[in-house]
């Protein structure tokens, strides 16, 4: 687990615009038995090169994990100025069982942060399903001095949710990004920040809601 949340600024309630809610479902209790796949269907961007991004899906169907194993951004010593900003966009390819609907509730990123003092960084994240024109983002941010774990977490109301189009297959694409300033620190030294993982939790209980369509 990770440490103490070190985040300064307000984290924007999601997902709230970018769906029309789906017509002709109805609440289910449970999560679907049958597997879900999510599978990366387009990678671009400085923060995420090709093969070092990766999705694995929990047993229960209750969440799936993006992995990052060479996303910093940095500033300072040893840095050059397009260090300074990383990015990721991911399509990601979301199979349910048929006769079900979903929308994602919550989204937790992690990561670590050395912030020297007067330091500043920034996580940020836009959501859209394929097809829709309508994006909704957050922004998290952090300052210097800062040297530990740090967690953000994006998420709706329950009576907010939107949802994927019954019987419609559409990916899902996140667009992320991390930025560090120097800001007011000494320009001789380093400040960074790294993204680990993203987790999508999709469990009916805490964070997600599923939906049974009508046939």
């Amino acid at each position: 687990m990770y440490g103490a949340l070190a985040a300064g600024g307000a984290v924007a309630v999601l997902f709230a615009s970018a769906l029309a809610p789906t017509q002709n479902a109805q609440p289910v209790s449970d999560v679907p038995t049958e597997k879900i796949r999510v599978g990366i269907e387009t990678i671009n961007g400085s923060g995420c090169p090709d093969g070092t991004a990766a999705v694995a899906v929990s047993p229960d169907n209750t969440a799936f994990t993006v992995t990052y194993s060479d996303y910093l951004a940095q500033v300072g010593v040893g840095a050059v100025p397009t260090d300074s900003r990383k990015n990721c966009q991911l399509s990601l390819r979301v199979q349910i069982p048929g006769g079900f609907t979903y929308a994602i509730a919550s989204v937790d990123y992690r990561g670590y942060a050395h912030l020297q003092d007067g330091a500043t960084a920034l996580q940020r994240a836009s959501y859209y399903h394929q097809g829709e024109s309508d994006t909704v983002a957050s922004t998290t941010e952090f300052a210097g001095p800062l040297s530990d774990n740090w967690q953000a977490t994006d998420s709706t109301e329950v009576a907010e949710l939107n949802w994927a189009p019954c019987g419609v297959e559409r990916n899902f694409n996140v667009n992320t990004e991390l930025r560090v300033s120097v800001g007011s620190s000494d320009r001789n030294s380093t400040s960074f920040m790294t993204m680990d993982s993203t987790d999508g939790a999709v469990s009916t209980v805490y964070h997600v809601a599923w939906k049974e369509c009508d046939s």
